[in-house]
Parts: structure tokens; C-alpha cells; sequence
């Protein structure tokens, strides 16, 4: 099943499971190559924040029906290596970005890099992307963009932690970095307003302006920011339509206005139980022994809302937009299940998430996307062009976790 290999879809296209030599598989993010090979990159291991978790690269030849094995692109045995990013930068190099954390301490993390000059075949030493002196929490998911001036932004979240505190994710903040130089430094501007909005993804506008999408904490909505400066100030983040579960978005532009998102069509509406983290079934030394997810109650101070964790990351669905992100007339459910995400347990089998979604558009008008499956792979899906005229013209919208039909958000 894991072999990498291409297969029909009934629904039109077709998709395969890479192959993944780790008990655990999470975050994809997808990229063409300068020789026209499509790439994914994810981190997989036992369970994340264990030490083992490292960064993996498979690749699917230009004209090939198969993923090739993938090769390991991270070494650090005393951090959780995750969130990897392929970049296409300006001058013809390919960046590997990534985040090294200890355990599941996310406020300790840093951003590192790699490079390569030959097209993903071999790579530099890693190095500290934002500098050795740059502050800890920072990470990435989504990958930067390069502006016509030469200057690289790059999306970041700020993962905080309370003094005598384990981060949970109720401080996080947005923000972006940007160079002028090719990479060599970086100057910060955060989002305002946008506390719980994470994972920012930039697209650039046929306008010339710059709209971003947030993963929210609060598992609502997705959020929204813009720019008209070439990102050097950005509006307040915004809630949208399009509903949120605390996991990861991916928007890209096709040409002519027109948006992919793959998201989960949920939310804390659609929860069933709440967890008190993301690593509550980890300690810094490695996996707990525990009987089954550590649930929470919801708490507040005041009116200030707490990160939820555990609500169903599914259906897998693909939103499309006409009008660069304005609205979202069709979602298409590319994969339905029940997204239970109460455990991060991949070895027994808990986990049933799909989840962590990237998306690229290809050169005829196709798309391909990639995404987490239940922990233990990564699932690619593509999606021909006469597929998606059909579901374009059907404007099929999706039925959200519980087959039933959108809820009222």
C-alpha cells in the first residue's frame, strides 16, 4: 500500500501513499524542483517531539507513476526536527527550512537551514536561518514568497510559554520576516491582532497586493490578513468564513485570481472531547505510558479563549476561489473520515487524522496535494484538469466531519 506508487481515483485523477520508513509521518509540503521533479518533504519518527523526529525527501521523477524512496535530510538526535519547507529561491538554490525543538517544547525552538545548489541532489550543513541570537519559539510551515524586488518574506508563528509554565499554544503570534539580501539577515514585523492566528500563508494578489490565511488556535474560523507595502505592515487578522479545527491550511495561486486552499472542514463545533495539548502524551525524556488522551475542560480568564486541542481533523477538503481568496463558492471533500486526533499514537493505530495539507498548482492547469494520513503516511493526490472543471461546475460543498452537512459557525 505505502509504495509510492500511482492509482486511480474513482472520483477522477489519482493518488498513492509515499513510501515512509518511520512509525510516524506528519507535515508535507510540496515543491517542484529545478529539473521539474515534484518534491515532498515531511518529518517522521516515532511520535513527535521525541528526539528521533527528523525531516525526510521523497521525490516523483518528472513523467514517472512512482515516488522514489526518500532519503533523511536531518541529524540532530537531541531535537525534534519538524515542519520542513522547500523553497525555490531567487537566485536558483533550493532551501530546506525547518524547526528544531526540545521534546515538546515548542518555545524552544529555532529555525534552521539547508541548501542545496544542485537541485535537491546534496546539501549544506545546517545552519540557523534567523541568526544564533534570534529568539527561540520562532517556527515555520508555510513557504516564503519572493517579491519581483528581490525581497524574500518569510511567514513565522511565535510559540510562547508562560514563566513556570509548558507552552500550549495560548500566547502564539504571527509575524514576518523579511530579506533584502538574498537570505544573509532578516528584519521582523509582527501581525497585529493576530494572537492564536498561526501558520500564516502569504499569497500574492493579481492586484500586487499580498493576502495571508491563518490557522487559528481557538479551532473557529480561518483568519485573514492583507498588505499593500509589500509586506512591510499588514491589517489586523480577521476571522473568515471557511471554518478552522486548530490545524494546519495551505492556500496557493493558480493565475487569473484563482485560489486552491486544502483545509479540514471543522471546528470546535465538531468536537467530541477536548485535549489539554498537543505533547500531553510525552514528557522531555520521551513517550508516556498512558491509558488514553489527557482530556480537558474549556477554561478561560476573563475573556481571553485557551488553544483547543482534539477537535476532528477531517474531512480532507479542497476550497476553491475565483475572486484571490475574497470567497470560497466550491469545497470538495477530497477524503472524509471521523479525524480522530485525541492521540498521537501512530504505533497502535489511534490516530486517524488527515491532516497538515500542501498544495501546488502544475502546469496544465492540474493540482496536487499532499497530506497526513492517519500518522503513518503521507497520501498524494492529484487532480487532472478535466477533474477539476467537474467540480468546479458542480460546485459540490463539503460535508464536514459528520457526513451531515455544514454546521452553523
Amino acid at each position: 500500500m505505502f509504495d509510492g506508487l500511482l492509482r486511480p481515483r474513482t472520483d477522477g485523477g489519482t493518488e498513492a501513499f509515499l513510501p515512509t520508513p518511520t512509525v510516524q509521518c506528519h507535515a508535507a509540503n510540496l515543491a517542484f524542483l529545478p529539473d521539474g521533479d515534484l518534491a515532498c518533504v515531511w518529518f517522521g519518527g516515532t511520535q513527535e517531539g521525541v528526539s528521533d523526529i527528523s525531516v525526510h525527501l521523497s521525490r516523483l521523477p518528472a513523467g514517472s507513476d512512482r515516488w522514489l524512496d526518500p532519503v533523511q535530510l536531518s541529524f540532530d538526535s537531541g531535537r525534534s526536527e519538524q515542519n520542513p519547507i522547500l523553497f525555490n529561491a531567487p537566485d536558483g538554490d533550493v532551501w530546506l527550512l525547518y524547526t528544531a525543538q526540545v521534546a515538546g517544547n515548542q518555545d524552544t525552538a529555532e529555525v534552521r537551514r539547508r541548501i542545496s545548489h544542485d537541485g535537491g541532489d546534496t546539501w549544506e550543513e545546517p545552519t540557523a536561518l534567523l541568526g544564533d541570537d534570534a529568539p527561540k519559539g520562532v517556527f515555520v510551515r508555510q513557504v516564503p514568497v519572493a517579491l519581483g524586488s528581490g525581497r524574500i518574506l518569510l511567514p513565522t508563528f511565535n510559540c510562547v510559554a508562560l514563566p513556570g509554565e509548558k507552552w500550549v499554544g495560548n500566547q502564539d503570534t504571527a509575524s514576518v520576516w523579511h530579506s533584502d539580501d538574498g537570505g544573509d539577515t532578516w528584519t521582523e514585523t509582527p501581525v497585529p491582532d493576530s494572537e492564536g492566528s498561526v501558520h500564516m500563508n502569504i499569497v500574492p494578489r493579481t492586484d500586487g497586493t499580498l493576502w495571508a490565511c491563518f490557522r487559528s488556535r481557538w479551532a473557529d474560523h480561518v483568519y485573514e490578513s492583507e498588505s499593500t507595502d509589500d509586506g512591510q505592515t499588514w491589517t489586523p487578522c480577521r476571522p473568515i468564513a471557511l471554518p478552522n479545527n486548530n490545524s494546519s491550511i495551505q492556500a496557493r495561486a493558480l493565475g487569473d485570481a484563482q485560489l486552491a486552499m486544502v483545509m479540514n472542514y471543522a471546528s470546535q463545533a465538531d468536537a467530541t472531547g477536548r485535549r489539554v495539548s498537543l505533547y500531553d502524551e510525552i514528557d522531555d525524556e520521551g513517550v508516556k505510558d498512558t491509558d488514553g488522551p489527557v482530556v480537558a475542560e474549556p477554561s478561560f480568564e476573563g475573556d481571553e479563549p485557551t488553544a483547543f486541542w482534539g477537535a476532528p481533523r477531517a474531512p480532507m477538503t479542497l476550497a476553491l476561489s475565483d475572486d484571490d481568496g475574497r470567497s470560497w463558492p466550491v469545497t470538495y471533500d477530497i477524503e472524509n473520515g471521523d479525524g480522530y486526533c485525541m492521540s498521537n499514537n501512530s504505533r497502535d493505530g489511534i490516530n486517524r487524522e488527515m491532516s497538515y495539507p500542501s498544495v501546488v498548482g502544475g502546469l496544465n492547469g492540474d493540482i496536487h496535494v499532499a497530506y497526513t494520513w492517519h500518522r503513518k503516511a503521507i497520501k498524494h493526490v492529484h487532480l487532472d484538469a478535466d477533474t477539476l472543471a467537474r467540480i468546479r461546475a458542480a460546485r459540490p460543498t463539503s460535508a464536514g466531519p459528520d457526513l451531515g452537512g455544514h454546521a452553523d459557525y
